[in-house]
């Protein structure tokens, strides 16, 4: 029975799955059901997270439902919830296969869940592999669209190729540790920190690869605008978000517990990573004219701030990862939620020149998108300042003094695209043949509603989620 409870929320979310896929088979045009279900199964997952709390239940030795993996799935839940929120009214309007959507969506949080959960590196790459083969059917999941397929298929050529890197590193751990079980490869890692052997160096590297080009760390970022851009926007926004959630609690776990002992080793070299992900994702945003494409590179240049949090290490550096997770989860799902409800099936509305003059033609939707591009930004009070700020504070703590400065020039440099977008909505005479935008959906206004009050909320009063943040990284061993 132990082991079944820490898969429970897993498994709930996979149930839902089956129910949603199923009940396509049997749904009237303009029923619903697969939108209930899935919205069950993901609260019901919440709930069962919330119930295991403090409870440290292990699954057959390789699945640990401890602090730090419930936290991770309750984040994983909310942009789940907010997701199929958002995507009620697109999946009719773009007619995509209803069942297929939410079940793809479903089986790959329940991925993504195993994978913040796992403490086996063969247990991590079968979470990586469940996830990724949903995540690539979804972006190419508009079978007319062209630039769909030519997303997917870079996403997954890429992704095979990462995957692969991730597959020897878990090869060479074995051969050097005996073990691919985190809590075994830490000890025989300790035992060779002195003197690691060039197995032990090609270990870390390649996961080191595998999990970078999950995060979409530079120089292995390549499919992360193409991929954005070609996917439906809904979808841009779920990948955007949870993929980078999940690749990042196992990095921390991998990395700062059973690698730790080689820190000095392998921060080096993330150091640069996360320098020249900062700095790229930061510049080459700020000339691209694709809205996507713009929030493709944000989502690059964030990499790069949670890779600082990652470097620090020590719990303060782990708890701002995991806080920084939850804030850009709700603010990036809404700022895609915003360019998502605004599109057509004939126009994505994903220019930069259709956000002119949006405000005169909808006030509410300008007044959300501006509040999330300036939490994106880390303006106060909103939860990206917070977000940032704990994470630069944890470089500082451990004397990272560079990396919290380039993390900060980076970070103002990024403002000038997003104000872009905030300027073109205000600032902006609208065209004399703007862009029709539809009425917006009852479902889809209670997610923005939603995303915007977290988004205030971790901003004014994030001290009880700091806390819940900083109880999760005690547990993780």
């Amino acid at each position: 029975m132990s082991d079944l409870a820490a898969i429970i929320p897993m498994l709930i979310v996979t149930l839902s799955a089956i129910a949603a896929m199923l009940a396509e088979a049997f749904r009237e045009p303009g029923e619903r059901i697969p939108t209930g279900l899935g919205l069950i199964g993901l609260v019901g997952a919440i709930l069962a997270s919330v119930f295991l709390w403090d409870r440290q239940a292990t699954a057959f030795g390789v699945v640990l439902a401890d602090n730090f993996a419930l936290f991770v799935n309750i984040v994983l839940c909310v942009v789940g919830i907010l997701t199929i929120l958002l995507s009620a009214e697109v999946i009719e309007r773009e007619q995509l296969p209803a069942g297929e959507y939410y079940a793809l969506t479903l089986f790959a949080i329940a991925g993504m869940m195993l994978m913040g959960s796992a403490t086996d590196l063969l247990v991590i790459f079968l979470a990586l592999e469940i996830f990724s083969l949903s995540v690539y059917v979804l972006t190419g999941i508009r079978r007319a669209s062209q630039a769909g397929a030519e997303a997917a298929f870079k996403y997954f050529l890429l992704g095979a190729f990462s995957s692969a890197f991730f597959l020897y590193g878990v090869a060479f751990t074995f051969a050097v540790t005996g073990s691919t079980r985190l809590e075994q490869i830490g000890p025989a890692i300790a035992a060779q920190s002195m003197n690691p052997g060039i197995l032990v160096l090609l270990a870390v590297g390649m996961l080191m690869v595998g999990f970078a080009f999950k995060v979409s760390a530079v120089p292995f970022h390549m499919w992360t605008p193409d991929a954005y851009q070609g996917a439906p926007t809904i979808v841009t926004g779920f990948m955007s978000t949870a993929v980078k959630t999940a690749a990042f609690a196992a990095f921390v776990r991998v990395f700062l517990s059973a690698f730790g002992p080689l820190s000095t080793s392998w921060i080096p070299l993330l150091w640069w990573i996360a320098v020249a992900t900062m700095v790229i994702g930061s510049v080459v945003g700020v000339v691209q004219t694709n809205v996507k494409r713009m929030l493709a590179y944000s989502s690059i240049a964030h990499a790069g701030y949670l890779l600082v949090g990652l470097i620090a290490g020590g719990q303060t550096g782990k708890a701002a990862v995991l806080f920084y997770l939850a804030t850009y989860a709700v603010t990036n799902v809404g700022a895609f939620g915003v360019v998502a409800v605004l599109g057509t099936r004939d126009r994505p509305h994903d220019e930069l020149s259709d956000f002119a003059g949006l405000w005169h033609r909808r006030p509410g939707l300008a007044a959300l998108m501006a509040v999330f591009l300036l939490s994106l930004g880390g303006f106060p009070p909103t939860a990206g300042f917070i977000g940032k700020w704990y994470v630069f504070n944890a470089a500082v703590q451990q004397d990272q003094y560079a990396l919290a400065i380039v993390g900060v020039l980076t970070s103002v440099v990024s403002v000038f695209y997003y104000l872009r977008i905030v300027v073109m909505m205000y600032m902006t005479e609208q065209p004399a043949e703007a862009p029709r935008t539809p009425a917006l959906p009852a479902l889809a206004t209670a997610a923005l509603a939603v995303a915007v009050l977290a988004v205030f909320y971790l901003g004014i009063l994030p001290a009880r989620v700091l806390d819940l943040a900083a109880e999760s990284v005690a547990t993780i061993f």
